[in-house]
């Protein structure tokens, strides 16, 4: 099949197989006219970086994945060098749920001072002679 075939049927854009063809991901066949020529095995190579990138793989990542397959093996990730990409990203994502965790705590605290301030603001607003509550959004008072 030609470039525009491939592309289609995989989900993406001639410039991208290019790229990856320029990185050494995609083989570079060439038929008796000079067009590029692919196969099914291409468009399964392409399926197997779509989806890695998809979950969030660099391109350079999903090289493992791609040489178990032209290795001749059933899945990408049935070799040695794949499983230890996947126990690197998982390591990756752990470490930012951590991040994210931890930034979590730290906005619901946030909260619960804005909270527990803006209720005192309301007592004191109660008040005779307490503060009137007004609204700073954008320098305006209400």
């Amino acid at each position: 099949m030609r470039i525009g075939e491939l592309a289609e049927r995989a989900g993406t854009t001639t410039r991208a197989l290019r790229y990856y063809e320029s990185r050494g991901l995609l083989p570079a066949r060439r038929d008796a006219q000079g067009h590029r020529s692919y196969d099914e095995r291409d468009l399964r190579l392409l399926r197997q970086i779509r989806t890695l990138r998809d979950f969030g793989f660099e391109l350079e990542e999903t090289r493992p994945f791609v040489e178990c397959l032209r290795a001749g093996h059933p899945e990408g990730d049935s070799c040695p060098a794949s499983l230890a990409v996947y126990r690197r990203k998982l390591d990756q994502l752990d470490a930012l749920i951590g991040e994210l965790r931890a930034v979590r705590e730290q906005v619901g605290a946030q909260l619960v001072r804005a909270e527990q301030a803006r209720e005192a603001l309301a007592v004191d607003a109660e008040v005779p002679g307490g503060p009137e509550p007004r609204c700073e959004l954008g320098g305006q008072q209400r």
